[in-house]
């Protein structure tokens, strides 16, 4: 009996030991992060109704990796942009996506191909169908409170934190979810944010709105 149950002990142990381990090697990549819609995430229940059904079909979302492997490839310091579109408002989980993905021109080409996977891999219900991965410079400052993601031509966001973190003291008024599960997610007041691409859909642009989230992504 003494030895069935040192055996049982043990078996527990190493189970215990095995989720353990799994549950930290399932976090292997993290990062900032900062995404801007078409359509106020924190607003009064009229706004957030004219919107819902007219707009808020466009996301860009950025990531800037500040640790991590994917598939053995060391992903610290890359960048990246999704541009993201649909027929019908974000917020339907349930209709098709489009998107193109943009990786930061100094990756390496290793990188840029697990990037991607990694993007594609953990974020396929926010992207939908990729259509295009495209190479060019990205930067992404996080400085303080306030973003500053830019890649030329094709995107740019600018957000900065709300007055008072509003989105803490009245979240009956945040409308939308993150498209990626963040820590500390805050909303944010987009200065501008701009997409200016013609492969994916209709160059647009945005500002003086709160129509941002930010915050660290992990996965």
């Amino acid at each position: 009996m003494r030895r069935f149950c040192f055996a049982a002990i043990a078996i527990s142990v190493a189970l215990a030991a095995l989720v353990l381990g799994s549950s930290a090697e399932s976090v292997s990549i993290r990062g900032d992060y900062v995404e801007v819609r078409t359509a106020s995430v924190f607003a009064g229940g009229c706004h957030f109704n004219g919107e819902v059904t007219t707009t808020g079909r466009d996301a860009l979302m950025a990531w800037s990796v500040t640790s991590g492997k994917w598939n053995g490839v060391d992903l610290a310091g890359v960048r990246a942009i999704a541009v993201v579109t649909s027929d019908v408002n974000l917020s339907d989980s349930d209709a098709a996506r489009r998107s193109e993905v943009i990786v930061d021109r100094e990756a390496s080409h290793a990188q840029a191909v697990a990037m991607v996977d990694a993007l594609k891999t953990k974020y396929a219900s926010s992207l939908g169908n990729v259509t295009a991965v495209l190479s060019a410079p990205i930067s992404f400052d996080h400085t303080g409170k306030s973003y500053a993601v830019n890649s030329g031509r094709l995107a740019s966001i600018n957000v900065d934190a709300m007055p008072n973190d509003l989105c803490c003291k009245m979240p009956n008024l945040v409308w939308y979810s993150p498209l990626v599960s963040l820590s500390n997610r805050k909303v944010g007041y987009t200065t501008s944010a701009i997409y200016g691409g013609d492969n994916l859909a209709t160059p647009w642009q945005r500002s003086g709105e709160n129509s941002a989230f930010y915050g660290s992504f992990a996965f």
